[in-house]
């Protein structure tokens, strides 16, 4: 329906839209006001809340393989073909470690789920650092499409189970010395003997196991449940990769529903097509610091936004 259809980008940067406050406060109205929210989150949400993968975070925990390799940041380097498995898990364990297991420098994930904690919500997101379930976000409303960096799998795959790797990958970080892990710790299907791979989505081996199907299901029933009624699609740093899993369902599901409304709140790709534009609100900036302004209870000049039944809304 979209494909072909010419889009319209919001004209104005983000610290534009925070001087005047319209877009802001039109967003901020609209999930007040909402029956249900659908937040569809992609790579620029995590960006926002700390998780970079190049520059002095990538720097600072890969010092040893930027020397060797001339590596640039840390996505490229997980594709390199390392000569052991023994490197190839040094690098691994590291990655899961930061990306997975420790929490991001910025409070984005839990202002954002300050904003919709009081709703009845879903989030369908195709990041795979779990951090929504550490903001506090319910699981039964979560849906992660690609997978989970805290899961392995049979890298054949020879059955549709995938494993939690918290513990080993602990121990490879703490134990490895010149960039290897020591053999023993190597992980190996318990099924076949094959080696294990992260339970990622890149090519036709990715497993999706009951809890990913379970977790499917739920979100469809969610849609089915809502139809016709006044839902609002935010869509938090969604790039052009994979259009067709949040992007292009949001729009369409927005064209289709007069009550629903599309919330695209993205740094320098904020567009909507126009067959939606005036369901729409597009707001170009930075995705945690539209979301402290939603949380403020006075706007920039110091003048208080009005309060009403305990929760502070943002007028014009």
């Amino acid at each position: 329906m979209f494909l072909k259809t010419a889009t319209i980008k919001s004209t104005n940067n983000c610290w534009d839209h925070m001087s005047e406050g319209h877009s802001v406060k039109k967003a901020k109205r609209l999930i007040e006001s909402a029956d249900a929210v659908v937040i569809g989150a992609g790579a620029g949400l995590s960006t926002s809340a700390g998780f970079t993968y190049s520059g002095k975070r990538f720097a600072e925990n890969f010092p040893d393989f930027i020397e060797k390799y001339g590596f640039r940041d840390m996505y490229f380097a997980g594709f390199y073909p390392y000569d052991t498995p023994e490197e190839y898990w040094a690098y691994w364990s590291r990655y899961i470690y930061i990306n997975r297991y420790q929490n991001t420098p910025k409070s984005v994930y839990n202002d954002l789920y300050n904003l919709v904690r009081g709703k009845d919500y879903f989030v369908l997101t195709t990041n795979v650092d779990h951090c929504f379930q550490k903001a506090g976000f319910d699981k039964s409303r979560l849906f992660y499409t690609q997978g989970d960096y805290g899961l392995w799998q049979c890298s054949r795959p020879c059955h549709d189970q995938t494993y939690d790797n918290e513990s080993l990958v602990r121990k490879m970080v703490a134990e490895q010395e010149n960039m290897r892990i020591p053999s023993a710790l190597i992980p190996h299907c318990p099924v076949c003997g094959a080696p294990m791979s992260m339970n990622l989505r890149a090519d036709n081996t990715f497993v999706e196991d009951n809890g990913w199907h379970m977790a499917a299901k739920r979100y469809q029933d969610f849609i089915s449940c809502h139809e016709g009624l006044k839902i609002v699609y935010l869509e938090l740093g969604v790039g052009g990769n994979t259009p067709g899993i949040i992007k292009y369902p949001f729009w369409r599901m927005t064209a289709e529903n007069p009550n629903a409304a599309y919330v695209c709140i993205n740094y320098g790709e904020a567009a909507c097509p126009r067959e939606i534009a005036g369901q729409s609100v597009c707001i170009d900036g930075d995705i945690g610091e539209v979301l402290k302004l939603c949380k403020c209870t006075k706007d920039r000049n110091g003048t208080p936004y009005r309060k009403e039944k305990g929760v502070y809304s943002l007028y014009e």
